[in-house]
Formats: structure tokens, sequence, C-alpha cells
């Protein structure tokens, strides 16, 4: 059995693509984090920019640069993210991480986000 092992530089030249160019190396961060109710606004603009409903309960928040690029719900893998953007790597990412997390069925509270899109009205109202 083959161990892949991807370093942040291959990753992150993955999420930018062929067509766009990578900062210098070492100046771009990639940070997964559990979403709290202050990213509620932030998870819902990426909800309406995808044009879908946005990830609610215990959600994982991708963020390149300090900006969020992608949302996932732990709950029930419900994921968003900017269109505008290389994330299908990303949300792999965050797909992997959510598997990681329940596995491991931690018994410590994680915040829920209930932003305001979704089921409720339409992303573009």
């Amino acid at each position: 059995m083959t161990v892949m092992t991807t370093t942040v530089t291959t990753l992150l030249r993955r999420l930018a693509g062929p067509v766009q160019s990578l900062p210098e190396a070492g100046t771009t961060d990639l940070v997964l984090r559990f979403a709290g109710p202050a990213d509620a606004a932030a998870i819902d603009r990426l909800a309406q920019l995808d044009s879908r409903r946005a990830p609610r309960g215990a959600v994982l928040l991708a963020e390149v640069d300090g900006t969020p690029w992608a949302a996932l719900s732990i709950d029930d893998g419900h994921a968003v993210s900017d269109p505008f953007r290389p994330t299908g790597e990303l949300v792999a990412l965050l797909l992997e991480r959510a598997r990681q997390i329940k596995r491991a069925r931690t018994h410590r509270k994680i915040e829920r986000v209930w932003p305001k899109a979704g089921y409720d009205h339409p992303a573009w109202s």
C-alpha cells in the first residue's frame, strides 16, 4: 500500500489550478476550522454565490488567507464553495476532515451555525 503525502505547496498548486499563479511560498495560509455564530454571514454569502442552501449545524469552514472559500456541514455533508475560486480539492479536504471528526466521535460541544439562507427562502433574496 502506498502512502501519498501532499505538501502545502502541492495542495495550493492544485487549488489554484493551471491558470492562476500562486503567491510566494509560505505566504498563503490554509485554515480548516469550526464555524461559529459569527461566521453565519460569511457562510450565507458562500451559499448565495453557489446558489445553494447554506450548511447548517456543526460546520467546518475553509479559509485561504483569512477569506472563506468553502464550508461543509458535518451533520449532513452539505457543502458550499465560492464558484469563482478553485475549490474542488478544498471541499474534498473538508469532507475528509469531517469523516475524521465523525469517526473520532469526540464528546466536546461543537457550536452550531444557522445562517439565513436555507430552506425558508431562496439564496438570492
